[in-house]
């Protein structure tokens, strides 16, 4: 299995540089169970999903913390075809039959139940890619409905689903779509987008 983020993050300050490289602390309690690369568009991040989620929360509270208008932007990928297997990635959450999808719908709400506050007001889109199966909207059909019952849904939206609420249940539950839907070992993306601190009104 491989799993992992191609991440970019965008505080709007003059400051920018500041707010990232402070941001980049919070991803010290997770860089040993974690791959990290760096270039000038992105940060490849490569690792299992109960390691990745929480590193992209804290990276972007961390940014966000400053008051500073932040966009966290990523690229999200488990078991790509293209891609090599890497141990790094390993993974209990990943493997195995596929179980009922309101067993799994469940699951997912006691993830979000039991996220941490991080005290970061956050506003998300994301859309969530099932490849290569037959049932592939099933899976996405089961993972709306299990949004709008996680205590973080905002509305449907062309292409993708608004969530709001705080960072930790925010990032909990696109941890739990990303995980619990489509096939254990299939290939499944996500689309994220995450903003905090904005100035525009709703």
């Amino acid at each position: 299995m491989f799993s992992g983020a191609q991440v970019s993050l965008y505080p709007m300050t003059d400051d920018f540089v500041g707010v990232i490289t402070g941001a980049l602390a919070a991803l010290d309690p997770y860089r040993e169970r974690l791959r990290i690369e760096t270039d000038d568009i992105s940060t490849l991040i490569v690792g299992p999903p109960e390691v990745l989620f929480p590193a992209l929360r804290d990276l972007f509270s961390a940014a966000a913390a400053t008051g500073r208008h932040c966009v966290l932007s990523a690229a999200i990928s488990r078991g790509c075809p293209g891609e090599p297997d890497d141990e790094i990635c390993a993974t209990p959450l990943l493997g195995g039959p596929r179980e009922p999808l309101e067993t799994r719908k469940d699951a997912a709400l006691a993830e979000v139940a039991r996220a941490p506050d991080k005290a970061t007001p956050t506003a998300a889109q994301f859309s969530l890619y099932v490849m290569g199966t037959g049932d592939h909207m099933d899976e996405i059909y089961g993972c709306i409905d299990f949004l709008k019952r996680s205590g973080v849904f905002g509305r449907s939206k062309n292409f993708c689903t608004r969530l709001d609420g705080d960072a930790g249940a925010v990032f909990a539950a696109i941890e739990a779509a990303f995980c619990r839907f489509g096939p254990p070992e299939g290939h499944v993306t996500i689309d994220l987008t995450a903003s905090a601190n904005s100035p525009t009104p709703r």
